[in-house]
């Protein structure tokens, strides 16, 4: 793509490039690689706008932009139920812009009587992460708080969190079938883990809300990622644009993709982003 497209105003030439963050973009260590974020700042050089949308809380992130050296207009966290608006202003750099919360008591106490064991978190609209004990470390960003199951359920949530680390994923999936979960929406992650928002919202809803926004056209539009919370997002990117799955994806990712990428080992994200 040219640089002299950066200075188009309609955005009917740039390019709206959603990444996802963990198996996409970061390593499991945190990392990342040189070569990914060299690709990212050239391709936002271009005059496209390249933004994140991921599962995380707000908290987990904003880092990760000043990570990649980007500051786009929108960001699109917790699957979709929030979405953040560049704020000078604001203490990160960011504030809300939309955000969707539903009551988490039905769905919690659903899933409690099929995982007595699980763990569980909720996010609410400030994006406080409040959780049971013994919760993973590693998904807890600032402002966590831990409280008893009772309190998880007077909470307005953007988002749930169920952990279930003494299932494999067969046995999980299986688990969550049986369930039938109604009214929200659901997504499985790598492990037994799984991801609940307000109903219809995901990060497709999220992103077309950006998309629009931008004034970018549906068929400019390329989404990056790795996991099953990326399969609506993929459908959304892929029925006019390019929705790319990294080579390490669950096959049913992979599936949903219209392209495949490297790994996330071999800088499949840069690969992708040459292309444009």
């Amino acid at each position: 793509m040219s640089g002299a497209l950066a200075g188009d105003a309609t955005g009917h030439d740039r390019w709206l490039v959603a990444l996802d963050i963990d198996g996409t973009v970061l390593h499991e260590d945190g990392s990342l690689s040189d070569i990914v974020g060299a690709e990212v700042r050239r391709v936002v050089a271009d005059g496209s706008e390249v933004m994140l949308a991921t599962g995380r809380s707000v908290s987990s992130t904003l880092p990760v932009l000043g990570l990649l050296g980007i500051a786009p207009q929108y960001v699109v966290c917790a699957n979709g139920a929030v979405t953040l608006k560049r704020d000078p202003d604001a203490p990160l750099g960011y504030s809300p812009d939309h955000i969707e919360t539903f009551d988490p008591g039905p769905v919690l106490t659903t899933i409690r009587s099929h995982l007595a064991e699980a763990l569980f978190a909720v996010e609410d609209d400030d994006g406080r992460f409040f959780h049971t004990e013994a919760f993973p470390e590693s998904v807890l960003g600032a402002g966590h708080v831990q409280v008893g199951f009772d309190e998880l359920l007077q909470v307005e949530a953007t988002r749930v969190v169920v952990i279930s680390p003494d299932h494999d994923m067969e046995d999980f999936l299986a688990v969550v079938e049986r369930m039938g979960l109604h009214r929200v929406s659901y997504s499985i992650g790598w492990t037994a883990w799984l991801d609940i928002a307000p109903d219809g919202v995901n990060k497709a809803t999220g992103l077309e809300r950006v998309r629009s926004l931008l004034g970018i056209p549906r068929d400019r539009v390329m989404a990056i990622g790795d996991g099953r919370n990326d399969v609506d997002m993929f459908r959304w990117a892929g029925a006019e644009g390019r929705a790319v799955a990294m080579a390490q994806a669950p096959a049913d990712v992979i599936e949903a993709a219209t392209e495949v990428t490297t790994s996330l080992n071999e800088d499949g994200v840069a690969r992708a982003l040459a292309t444009l």
